[in-house]
């Protein structure tokens, strides 16, 4: 990656959604570990030592992933990039010059690899985009997808974890002693704040994960439900192209070694990002 490249990507974390991610973290983690766990069981003792360890390291994980993120070009169309129309008879090459053309974009007037989408934020094609997150300035694609999934699963993890203290330290306060109606809304509001985000996160993982399973990103979802019916209007059965099944799937996203799943920068499984295995390839 040259050093131009790098500073763009530095340059991303320098937006008001990447600062307002800051703040919030900071918030919730100083929350989290210096008032309610504090209040609830006490940074001194045994258990909330240990606690305050487990959710520093989550909360570490979160952050980490976050910035590999954002600052990771999701890939880059190459330049040089030309579809590759094999020799075959002349009606079967009219019919490869047209699906050629429908790769063509109308904004960059280059030629796109299959799964690549054009990107009107980043005005540019992005390599297997799923899409582009406001959250880390950038587009989520085909050298991001691993660490912004693996985002998610920390950020879910790590609010969870806030949510459980919170209400643990609610549940076991003396109200009766130090209940002032400001303190309590305060409780109120920070439960249901981290409640909100880990159900919310929690939805995201979810759907992210059904779509590794499905080796899909989220515009080819919405492709394939317009195929899928299409395909039943015809009396056909449609099947996503690159759905190689399910272990396939999952290695081609998070990589073949299950020990390094969790680590966002464990992608050196990627390949180039221009073509991938189809179904047809096992046939």
């Amino acid at each position: 990656m040259s050093s131009k490249t790098k500073s763009l990507n530095l340059k991303r974390l320098l937006s008001l959604p990447i600062l307002s991610v800051f703040v919030l973290v900071g918030f919730i983690y100083y929350t989290t570990v210096f008032i309610f766990l504090e209040d609830w069981l006490g940074l001194h003792s045994s258990s909330g030592s240990l606690n305050t360890l487990i959710f520093s390291v989550l909360a570490s994980f979160s952050l980490f992933s976050f910035l590999v993120c954002a600052t990771t070009d999701p890939g880059r169309v190459p330049s040089e990039y030309v579809p590759d129309i094999e020799h075959s008879d002349a009606s079967d090459q009219e019919s490869k010059k047209n699906d050629v053309q429908l790769r063509r974009c109308d904004k960059c007037s280059a030629f796109k690899p299959p799964r690549a989408h054009h990107c009107r934020v980043c005005k540019r094609c992005v390599l297997r985009m799923d899409h582009h997150c406001l959250w880390i300035n950038n587009c989520v694609g085909h050298r991001n997808y691993k660490s912004y999934v693996i985002l998610v699963f920390y950020s879910t993890v790590t609010n969870i974890h806030s949510s459980v203290i919170i209400v643990c330290s609610a549940v076991l306060k003396d109200w009766a002693f130090n209940g002032t109606i400001s303190l309590k809304i305060f409780y109120i509001c920070s439960a249901v704040m981290t409640m909100g985000f880990s159900f919310t996160l929690g939805t995201l993982l979810g759907w992210h994960l059904y779509l590794i399973t499905r080796n899909k990103t989220t515009i080819e979802y919405y492709e394939s439900v317009r195929a899928e019916w299409l395909a039943r209007k015809s009396g056909q059965s449609y099947h996503h192209p690159f759905d190689v099944g399910l272990y396939k799937n999952i290695t081609l996203i998070l990589g073949p070694n299950m020990l390094k799943w969790l680590f966002p920068t464990a992608v050196s499984h990627l390949k180039d990002g221009i073509q991938f295995p189809t179904v047809r390839d096992s046939l």
